[in-house]
């Protein structure tokens, strides 16, 4: 009975055969330009698919772009294009809506791809603050950022990646993920910043070269003129913070400030980058989205 079912099934084309999955795919983009009085006003605005965008209505004086993927999470062979462009002077802030999730994937299967474009025309300001991403046991992630300054444009950039959810006690075994950000100042590269996991890294990662027991780390990065004066305000933020737990390291160079946070939970590395982000922002709170 067993092999005239399979027999039937062959005949129809269903057994045997890789089924074509449903996949998301989404395209976002906000353009912002620097209107009369200096207030920064949308100038151009594109979404389809699963990536939104939308700029609520704040009382801060520069606006807010929220990104948001309607798909509820990423899993293999998604596609995301997501891009924001900031005008000459121009200033604002961009986000997430919530915390992006990298679901399982298909053993065999292509890894879910977002490729992030930020534009800053010269003596513009960015500030892309996205909340964490947390990768799910299985996950296959292929993410890559590029930003390109123009002169004296400035950056303030955080990524952050969870190792799975601690609340449900998960100890991540099998997941593949490619994270590279890329600054570009004027066409000259100022930051190459590559991150990769793999099934074999994680069975090395509690070892003090890999991420000695850390589950959720960050990496924030300020680049423009002057970042520099940074320095000491970003460590005295960090410094109430640091304990067994959490480690953090910054340092600042020619133009460029970079923190290294990792914790053994999620929640206190979001604390402690909420004290950051909000000292290197000039005392400027957070977006509205983000919950502390």
């Amino acid at each position: 009975m067993l092999d005239q079912t399979r027999q039937a099934a062959d005949a129809t084309g269903i057994a045997h055969t890789a089924a074509a999955m449903q996949r998301s795919r989404g395209r976002a983009h906000v353009g912002l330009i620097a209107g009369p009085g200096g207030r920064t006003r949308l100038a151009d605005l594109h979404q389809s698919g699963c990536a939104k965008a939308f700029l609520p209505r704040i009382h801060a004086p520069e606006p807010e772009v929220v990104l948001l993927n309607t798909a509820g999470g990423l899993t293999g062979g998604d596609r995301l294009e997501l891009s924001v462009d900031l005008g000459p002077r121009a200033r604002a802030t961009a986000t997430t809506q919530t915390a992006e999730r990298a679901y399982e994937s298909l053993a065999h299967a292509e890894p879910a791809c977002v490729n992030l474009s930020l534009t800053v025309a010269p003596g513009a300001r960015l500030d892309w603050l996205p909340q964490e991403t947390i990768l799910f046991e299985g996950s296959a992630l292929d993410r890559r950022t590029r930003i390109d300054l123009g002169a004296d444009a400035t950056i303030l950039t955080c990524e952050t990646l969870v190792l799975g959810r601690a609340a449900m006690g998960e100890r991540l075994e099998r997941l593949r993920l490619f994270d590279r950000r890329e600054i570009y100042c004027e066409g000259r590269p100022l930051v190459i910043d590559p991150v990769r996991l793999d099934d074999s890294s994680l069975r090395s990662a509690r070892r003090p070269a890999g991420l000695a027991g850390a589950v959720a780390w960050s990496t924030v990065i300020f680049a423009g003129p002057g970042v520099e004066d940074a320095l000491d305000p970003a460590r005295a933020a960090l410094a109430p913070h640091l304990n067994d737990r959490l480690r953090a390291g910054v340092s600042a160079w020619d133009g460029r400030l970079t923190a290294r946070v990792a914790a053994a939970d999620g929640w206190p590395l979001r604390r402690a980058l909420a004290a950051l982000l909000t000292t290197l922002r000039g005392g400027a709170a957070l977006p509205r989205v983000w919950q502390i």
